[in-house]
């Protein structure tokens, strides 16, 4: 999918490690993943095991769906979220999420000639890396077993994993090369207004000035205060966003695709079908049947 950033300005996030942990590993279960739009100076390994959203990273926005598997850089703004439009459940996401530095195992430790291809690997990382195939089948039974052992097991465990994605071909970066985000937090506020507004009526109509006026702003100073952060302009993120949810109900549910345009806040199908093809590269009946063959291999 096409980059897309998430609107609001990314916070610095403190990641909790204990004294008995070189790096933090989380098994995430509940009614969402209980993040905002931030970043962190440690790298972020995700893989989705379940749920229904969408996830951000840098300018890059794409539905989750399970065996999604991501590699986000240190201090790359990312955001995984929960769609609850159609209710909240408890066990509505269920996630593994490794955290570490570059330095988890010591200020040389990827200097190490060995550690060539791992210390490449988090370069790329910082525009977020997407893994799939046997990569991620293999590196999902691993960080399922990783969460069951401690100590230096464990370790060698998230070794071994960064050495399967070092070498892996099956991999896309999701960021935009261009991609600069403005990592200052003075403003998070102003921006938390914002994207309150535009995702409570992101399935009716998200007007400009009401965003710039819960963003404390006027609309000229709005629309160039969200370009410099996003790398989009307001329309060209709503659009996107209900794109997301659009490929995740697509593959999801049998509903007519005029039904659906309607349903994700576009006025008509033409429209969809054309910011559809814009953004994915295809259009929704091609979008469907182009997952519906991968899955019945």
């Amino acid at each position: 999918m096409k980059p897309v950033n998430q609107v609001r300005k990314p916070i610095r996030e403190t990641v909790p490690l204990s004294e008995h942990e070189s790096f933090h590993c989380e098994e995430v279960q509940g009614a969402n993943y209980g993040a905002q739009w931030h970043f962190h100076p440690e790298n972020q390994l995700t893989l989705v095991i379940k749920s229904r959203g969408y996830r951000v990273v840098g300018d890059s926005l794409a539905p989750l769906a399970a065996g999604d598997l991501v590699l986000v850089g240190s201090n790359l703004p990312h955001v995984w979220h929960q769609d609850e439009s159609t209710g909240r459940s408890r066990k509505a996401v269920h996630a593994i999420i490794i955290r570490f530095l570059d330095e988890f195992m010591g200020h040389d430790f990827l200097q190490k000639p060995e550690l060539e291809n791992v210390r490449q690997l988090l370069k790329r990382a910082g525009r977020g890396l997407h893994f799939s195939g046997k990569t991620r089948n293999e590196v999902a039974d691993r960080l399922r077993h990783l969460t069951e052992v401690q100590g230096l097991p464990r370790v060698v465990e998230l070794l071994s994993i960064l050495n399967l994605l070092a070498h892996s071909k099956e991999v896309k970066s999701l960021a935009s090369p261009q991609y600069a985000p403005d990592l200052k937090g003075s403003d998070q506020g102003r921006m938390e207004r914002a994207i309150r507004y535009i995702h409570t009526n992101l399935l009716e109509t998200v007007d400009r000035d009401e965003a710039a006026a819960h963003a404390s702003l006027s609309p000229g100073a709005f629309s160039r205060f969200f370009r410099t952060r996003t790398g989009k302009t307001l329309p060209q993120y709503v659009n996107e966003l209900r794109i997301g949810r659009a490929c995740t109900r697509l593959v999801e549910e049998d509903i007519k695709i005029a039904d659906l345009a309607l349903d994700c806040g576009f006025g008509n199908l033409a429209n969809f079908n054309r910011q559809f093809q814009r953004v994915m590269g295809m259009t929704p009946k091609a979008y469907r049947r182009e997952f519906q063959r991968n899955a019945v291999l």
